[in-house]
């Protein structure tokens, strides 16, 4: 489908921002109003010839080209419109999740010329919604240094194929759950290792694709939110893209593991790089959900829910703010521990009931669905 006729989340567009510190002093440059009307930036779109094109402000759409003098009594009114609660968080310094700025070309670029074949894999597969906030991290040296052994793996690029490498998933789905946008994320799920055995694992933790058998934790998975939802009705395949297309962010701590090895690729970096995944969700994760008219709140992360099965994931959330987020933890779904605390602990249920209190009803996450729209 051609690049213009997709659908894409407004976080995940390309945007460089240019700051204006005193809007009056520069009448030229155009200040664009955010959706709270307090006068931040100029938003201007990157072109795929890299040129910048300004984007129109409201004023330019409502009354056409201004000189000037005029211009300059409309940038007063905007910023007077602003409301006190919108400027405490401008001077706290939260910046709305869409208003980043970020140019995949520009990036590129700010790689030095002997890493950027280690990170082409990044440049091209990780939604950009995720990419722009983690893009200085997959520069640092610890990251670099993992992406030397996934080379040493055979891990190069997108199209390397996993049946050649012995490495799981494929290269291109390492980053398959970064196709849930950032800002839209209610839920994550943290597992530990990808499935070490052939055509389980595709980047999301606990799925499998469809027409490979349903793993044992997942078996269990579907059994409690059976006894949670009593219309649900287990399907047959392991597949849980819909839940991801639903607003579930499902993380294995590690990203890769060796064929029939499992545990093989921790120790590398993964677990610091998906530290940094928790950060970035703990602070803008359900940044783009509804904001129950509080239009103040746009763009600013309310908190999401955190599954936390087992005492790896447990650690992994053990930092996070526990009036923020909603913070679920129980015994691992596995069958050697499935039964000491994971089946009946209620989490689906209960990650709904929060989520509703918060969001309103479309923020819940229809567990029993887990077929695709566009299968």
């Amino acid at each position: 489908m051609p690049d213009e006729q997709r659908v894409v989340y407004l976080e995940d567009v390309e945007t460089a921002v240019l700051l204006t510190s005193n809007v009056e002093k520069d009448s030229e440059s155009p200040s664009s109003a955010s959706r709270d009307g307090t006068v931040k930036a100029t938003v201007t779109t990157t072109q795929a010839t890299g040129t910048l094109k300004r984007q129109r402000t409201l004023m330019d759409m409502l009354s056409g080209p201004q000189d000037s003098k005029s211009a300059k009594p409309a940038a007063k009114k905007l910023k007077l419109g602003a409301s006190s609660e919108s400027s405490k968080i401008a001077v706290a310094g939260v910046q709305r999740l869409n208003a980043i700025p970020f140019s995949l070309s520009q990036y590129i670029e700010s790689i030095p010329e002997e890493h950027r074949h280690l990170l082409k894999l990044e440049t091209e597969c990780m939604g950009k919604s995720w990419l722009k906030l983690l893009k200085e991290e997959i520069k640092k040296p610890y990251f670099i240094s993992l992406k030397k052994f996934l080379w040493e793996e055979g891990v190069h690029g997108p199209d390397e194929s996993a049946k050649n490498l012995r490495v799981y998933p494929s290269p291109r789905n390492i980053y398959a759950w970064s196709n849930t946008p950032l800002g839209k994320v209610k839920v994550v799920i943290i597992g530990q290792d990808p499935y070490h055995g052939p055509n389980q694992a595709h980047g999301l933790c606990f799925s499998v694709p469809k027409g490979v058998t349903v793993p044992p934790s997942l078996k269990n998975i579907y059994a409690e939110i059976k006894s949670e939802y009593p219309e649900f009705e287990p399907p047959k395949h392991g597949n849980l893209t819909a839940w991801a297309e639903n607003g579930v962010l499902m993380l294995n701590t590690c990203l890769t593991v060796k064929a029939t090895k499992a545990g093989s690729h921790s120790g590398n970096g993964w677990e610091e790089f998906t530290d940094k995944v928790v950060d970035v969700v703990d602070k803008y994760g359900g940044a783009n959900l509804s904001s129950g008219g509080d239009s103040d709140m746009n763009g600013i992360g309310r908190g999401v829910v955190f599954l936390s099965w087992g005492s790896w994931a447990a650690k992994r959330v053990a930092k996070l703010n526990k009036t923020k987020h909603l913070i679920l933890t129980s015994a691992h779904p596995s069958p050697l521990s499935a039964h000491r605390g994971f089946m009946g602990n209620g989490h689906f249920k209960a990650a709904n009931d929060w989520l509703e209190n918060k969001y309103g009803p479309q923020g819940k996450v229809n567990w029993c669905n887990l077929e695709l729209i566009n299968a």
